[in-house]
């Protein structure tokens, strides 16, 4: 039996959202990295989009739980618990079994953390468990040519974390991780409509207004949304109309805190490489790709041409299934 005849599943773990792809089936299970169990009897009721429709409406002994935080294992048995979950459906949907797992984490992840990651895996039925760095993972999904001696350079903005890094010759020469995504979006903006509004919302409202009016260039007051949340004063219920100059100034020290990470990285980049990006591009994925105008603003301020890659919430996912496909003989796997 030769190597590519075993089972693969690659996973991007991420704060917000888990992506399954099985190699040469692409990407089968994309869910929120959201589980709801039963705090009385430890049972697992719901997991993914079932779960996540759970936060902040469930009775006292029920609680949704988002297990991962900042792209690490926050809740090790509850992470364990919904890997489980995604591989089984995985492995179930296309008659898998013990696969080996290659699964995408952030570049600046300590030994511990990178053990728990491993552990989770092989309790959750892996034979086999492989890390990749989610930069080099997002730039191979990209369609970046990360294996040539040129160089690109990718700015991925998860939920948890953001990952920039300069890729040559299938290394990373230069890579910075830090851990502010969409979720210091959504509570920006909380913290923005409390401060200035003395109205509370919860985060599945944060979130809302993100997806609907967030932008970071092109502003225009006349888009707004009218939101309901509690009067901090009074405690009854209140509505108030938010535009999306005000998100804009909520969501801004985020946002420029990317922008100095990419800055730091551009100015540690060798002249030689930096000219290859310069003529390149920086390719910008993850969900924060979404957000309007981010690739207008990181062009201004850097002065390198920025674009939004095709797909780029899947680039991660897809990334793992390329390695799995290609065999690439640098994924060290961890044995159970």
């Amino acid at each position: 039996m030769g190597l590519f005849n075993k089972s693969y599943i690659g996973i991007d773990l991420g704060t917000a959202n888990t992506l399954v792809a099985v190699r040469g089936k692409g990407i089968i299970i994309r869910e929120p990295s959201v589980v709801a169990i039963n705090k009385n009897t430890n049972e697992v009721i719901a997991v993914g989009m079932e779960a996540k429709k759970m936060i902040g409406k469930t009775p006292g002994n029920i609680i949704a739980i988002r297990p991962l935080k900042e792209g690490v294992i926050a809740d090790f048995h509850i992470t364990q618990k919904m890997l489980k979950y995604f591989m089984g459906k995985a492995m179930q949907g296309f008659n898998l079994s013990k696969p080996r797992v290659l699964i995408g984490i952030p570049s600046d992840i300590t030994e511990v953390e990178r053990k728990a990651v491993i552990e989770a895996a092989q309790m959750s039925g892996a034979k086999d468990v492989g890390l990749i760095e989610e930069a080099l993972a997002t730039a191979i999904g990209a369609g970046l040519p990360v294996n040539e001696p040129t160089g690109s350079m990718v700015v991925d903005i998860g939920g948890g974390t953001t990952d920039i890094a300069v890729i040559s010759l299938g290394g990373m020469v230069v890579s910075s991780s830090v851990r502010i995504g969409g979720d210091d979006f959504d509570e920006g903006i909380i913290h923005y409509i409390k401060t200035k509004h003395n109205l509370m919302i919860g985060e599945k409202t944060a979130e809302t207004i993100k997806m609907s009016i967030a932008a970071v260039s092109d502003i225009n007051k006349d888009i707004y949304i009218d939101i309901k949340g509690r009067d901090l004063v009074s405690g009854l219920p209140r509505t108030v109309r938010f535009d999306q100059a005000q998100v804009c100034e909520a969501i801004e020290p985020t946002v420029y805190s990317i922008v100095d990470r990419v800055k730091n990285v551009l100015e540690k980049t060798p002249p030689e490489l930096l000219s290859d990006i310069m003529n390149g591009g920086i390719a910008i994925t993850g969900g924060g790709a979404f957000l309007p105008g981010v690739d207008v603003l990181l062009s201004r301020e850097t002065g390198v041409h920025c674009y939004v890659a095709e797909d780029p919430l899947d680039c991660v996912a897809k990334g793992t299934a390329m390695v799995l496909e290609q065999g690439y003989t640098n994924i060290i796997f961890s044995h159970s």
